[in-house]
């Protein structure tokens, strides 16, 4: 019994509901009516309007590609014209594109019929779900915003950050493009960027190089000494000021460790450091210095047929 008191006041809520009644009456109109009477009258009405919108759509679409790429170009050019940092000019470029590309989607929306206020009403609505699920990349994007801001790195540094070392090669909305030594391209996220650590190695115009060189016991330090800052005075590369640093670092078990410091620019880091290892290694013998290598002394006792002693070095 009071399944069917149910059953009945649904379908008595059903037939008082306007919206319900005009479907309905829709339905029965159609049924009752020739298709040869109702279909051109819906072509016209509706079908026709509504390609004309999608059509107008399509080129409004084309066109605004078109003017947002050239707004793009007109950009690059002004920056180059200015000589604007190249870290701006990506930056700028990548942000624009986004900004003018949902403006662009939001007038195609209205121009098909939608209403557009409820469409950002509605994106207002789940703009919060939506910034909670991506919180890493509104992170991403502040960081961003953070290095172009406070610039602590710029497009062409060499840096090393999150374990990865390469010249910065563009700085985008959400991500930095690193391009490592052997030619790997890495995406490094802004956020841990702007908040980790980082090393900056072309920062500025001169750096230390370090080396450590050893001797054997018994070799010439003196003439070790005299040698290797002969060798830095040679290279034109390295800076007269500040002076070169030779001093003896550590007495090894079986090696006398020199520690050499030297300034050159930037740019002539590596180079340097390896010419001068290559350097090094064919000098050092031609003047009668010898690179030492673990070893093991053995001293026997002559009056003692069992006794032995092992000294081992190294």
């Amino acid at each position: 019994m009071l399944e069917n008191d149910t059953i009945a006041q649904v379908t008595e809520t059903v037939s008082n509901d306007s919206t319900v009644q005009a479907m309905a009456e829709t339905v029965q109109m159609l049924r009752d009516t020739p298709v040869s009477v109702w279909l051109p009258q819906l072509v016209k009405d509706y079908l026709v309007p509504l390609g004309i919108k999608i059509v107008v759509s399509i080129l409004v679409l084309i066109i605004g590609r078109w003017i947002i790429k050239m707004i793009k170009n007109r950009l690059a050019n002004g920056l180059l014209k200015k000589r604007a940092d190249p870290t701006l000019h990506s930056f700028f470029s990548n942000l624009i594109s986004v900004v003018l590309n949902f403006v662009l989607i939001v007038f195609i929306i209205s121009i098909l019929g939608i209403n557009t206020s409820s469409l950002v009403a509605l994106l207002a609505s789940a703009g919060l779900a939506v910034g909670m699920a991506l919180s890493g990349t509104l992170q991403n994007f502040a960081g961003g915003v953070i290095i172009i801001l406070f610039r602590p790195f710029k497009v062409g540094d060499f840096i090393s950050a999150q374990g990865q070392e390469g010249v910065v090669k563009e700085i985008q909305i959400f991500n930095t493009i690193v391009l490592t030594m052997d030619n790997k391209v890495i995406h490094i996220p802004n956020g841990i960027l702007s908040t980790g650590v980082m090393t900056i190695f072309t920062k500025e115009e001169t750096r230390r190089v370090d080396w450590t060189y050893s001797i054997s016991y018994g070799d010439d330090y003196d003439k070790a000494k005299a040698v290797l800052l002969r060798l830095s005075n040679e290279d034109s590369r390295i800076l007269k000021k500040p002076d070169p640093f030779v001093e003896i670092v550590d007495l090894n078990t079986s090696s006398v460790d020199i520690r050499m410091r030297v300034w050159v620019k930037s740019t002539d880091y590596w180079p340097v450091f390896f010419s001068m290892n290559e350097k090094v290694y064919k000098t050092l013998p031609k003047e009668g210095l010898h690179f030492p290598f673990p070893q093991v002394d053995v001293h026997l006792n002559p009056f003692a047929e069992s006794d032995v002693t092992v000294e081992e070095k190294g």
